[in-house]
């Protein structure tokens, strides 16, 4: 290994392919150990690792260390296993060992929706209504029109958790964020059947008059893709924000939607702080602004292209509102199994 890393002058890609073409039979090693080893001889003039005071002592896993190590995650659950290991000075790997056998793993903490206790029995009440429904018709969530807003803004908040780039060097990639220049959008969606309706871009300050009009205006355009028989028998579903419940938008869903609508002050109340119910909500949102971040935008008018190309997207994307539903059934068994209360450890 370390004659072909001098043929490479070095590089240790070129060592690596330069081995594997001298030796095919031979398990490969990683192009970085040519350069560990030339380091190593340079530096010990030994190929052979030195362990005698270098590093932590290897530790082993005694009883002892067992019960110290279980006693410190259960006094701390969200602890890190480097830091059980340098409180109770064993190594890393003993820690992960144990913890292992155990059957113990590490899991991400969701962050839900605060609940106040008066909501669980109208969370239930409507999980009860749709399931009395689906009893009577297995196609009713595919008939129920599901909508919601949503603010898309420069900045966005990103999950790096799961975000990296695979290379064989560290290629210091960066996000810019907290621009000086901001621009933001209001966009309404909705899905009913296997349609998603919109995006409609809404003004940033909706009122119960701009709303109104919106809905009596601009949604039967947007619905005109929709079978007409679907229209005819949908429920049309909205969250009790400010606007959703003034007089004039509840006048007009009583109009259009009788005992066909459901929201605050509507046919089937909806449940306050249950955004966990809403398709858009715990779907869509996440889903469309996971694609739309994907790559940077300049200005609000490349936001908004980069919207209307991402909800095409979703749009096209096979089953996928199928698969939705089938969520929706889960989550509504879940939540009257819980009673009303926080529901997502039964999913």
């Amino acid at each position: 290994m370390h004659f072909v890393y001098g043929r490479a002058n070095g590089n240790s890609l070129a060592a690596m392919r330069l081995y594997e073409e001298m030796y095919p039979n031979r398990v490969i090693p990683h192009h970085t150990m040519f350069a560990r080893l030339h380091q190593r001889l340079g530096e010990t003039g030994s190929f052979k690792k030195l362990t005698n005071g270098n590093g932590r002592p290897r530790t082993v896993s005694t009883p002892d260390v067992e019960e110290q190590v279980l006693q410190e995650l259960e006094d701390s659950p969200t602890t890190s296993t480097r830091k059980i290991a340098a409180t109770l000075h064993v190594s890393h790997s003993t820690v992960f060992r144990v913890l292992k056998n155990q059957l113990l793993y590490p899991y991400h903490i969701q962050r839900v929706q605060a609940l106040l206790p008066t909501d669980f029995p109208a969370r239930v009440a409507l999980c009860r209504w749709m399931q009395q429904k689906i009893a009577h018709n297995p196609h009713h969530l595919a008939e129920v029109f599901f909508t919601d807003e949503a603010n898309f803004s420069r900045d966005a908040i990103s999950n790096f958790h799961n975000n990296h780039i695979w290379a064989d060097e560290n290629p210091h990639a960066i996000v810019e964020s907290r621009h000086q220049h901001q621009f933001s959008l209001n966009v309404w969606v909705g899905i009913v059947g296997d349609h998603l309706i919109g995006p409609f871009f809404l003004p940033a300050r909706l009122t119960g008059d701009v709303y109104r009009h919106f809905l009596e205006h601009d949604l039967p355009t947007l619905l005109e893709d929709v079978p007409l028989q679907l229209r005819s028998k949908m429920y049309f579903m909205h969250d009790g924000a400010p606007a959703h419940f003034c007089s004039v938008a509840r006048n007009y869903l009583n109009t259009v939607y009788p005992r066909r609508w459901i929201g605050r002050g509507g046919t089937e109340p909806w449940p306050p702080r249950s955004p966990d119910l809403n398709a858009l909500d715990f779907f869509l949102w996440g889903h469309l602004k996971h694609l739309v971040y994907g790559t940077t935008f300049e200005s609000s008018e490349e936001l908004r292209a980069r919207i209307i190309e991402c909800c095409d997207t979703i749009q096209h994307t096979h089953g996928i509102f199928e698969r939705v539903r089938q969520s929706m059934r889960r989550r509504i068994e879940a939540c009257i199994a819980a009673g009303g209360a926080h529901f997502q450890h039964l999913l």
